[in-house]
């Protein structure tokens, strides 16, 4: 007779090598992605161990990108972080479509997964539990494990690389472009109904009227423009309906 917990113990495994194959399908494109910011580190004057402290503990390639110049500028701190915090704020929004699966979670074990949630884990999560935040807990612990081996070692081994190599690959490779087509092989199978037409729309076209805005702030308006739009459409679909 097989224990009371075998069964969501099968499940959170058998979600977990699911995932496992979902994210290294982004593998490569990651992998060039780091490079590109493990070359920028080295080149904007980051020591290696500098550099290696700041892909460990940041993990977060936009915020990075936007920093460095700032760091070879002597920019001041408070101008630095404010910067890093202004890139980072889509992940609230991100995190307040994810945080609902994991809430039942500690307090520490949630850090946890606010430390490895990236762009990628909505685009794949949300789709693959559209149901009720309670439901699967077992399977969507070990959807996220899954998901987070494949990114975060792409992602770590492509910036060591990147450092390594800053003196090799020339930038005019264009080899962070990689990291553009993986995500958008995320993006493109969720628009599905007219609102994430009008979301992806609107977004993309704030992205660029707004793409010399200071501190990136273009594209955190550009995720709230499009969320509006989205949530607009969609009220009045469900008005229709």
């Amino acid at each position: 007779m097989n224990p009371p917990n075998a069964a969501p113990i099968s499940l959170q495994k058998s979600a977990f090598h699911e995932a496992l194959l979902v994210g290294w399908q982004t593998g490569p494109g990651l992998f060039a992605w780091g490079m590109v910011t493990g070359m920028a580190m080295v080149q904007s004057g980051l020591s290696l161990w500098q550099a290696l402290l700041m892909t460990f503990t940041v993990y977060a390639g936009s915020a990075q990108l936007a920093v460095l110049p700032l760091i070879a500028a002597l920019t001041p701190a408070s101008i630095i972080f404010l910067t890093a915090v202004l890139v980072n704020l889509r992940f609230v929004i991100f995190s307040a479509v994810i945080a609902p699966h994991f809430s039942h979670l500690p307090w520490y074990q949630r850090l946890v997964c606010g430390y490895f949630h990236v762009d990628m884990m909505l685009g794949v999560f949300p789709r693959r539990f559209p149901g009720p935040a309670h439901e699967n807990r077992e399977e969507k612990l070990g959807y996220f494990a899954g998901l987070v081996i494949p990114t975060w070692s792409s992602w770590q081994v492509g910036s060591v690389a990147g450092m390594l190599l800053a003196s090799q690959i020339p930038s005019s490779w264009g080899i962070g472009f990689a990291g553009t087509l993986a995500l958008l092989t995320i993006a493109i199978p969720l628009i599905k109904n007219w609102a994430a037409v009008a979301g992806v729309v609107v977004a993309g076209a704030v992205s660029v009227l707004a793409i010399s805005w200071p501190f990136r702030l273009g594209l955190v308006m550009a995720i709230f423009a499009g969320i509006a739009a989205a949530m607009l459409v969609d009220h009045f679909i469900q008005e229709e309906v």
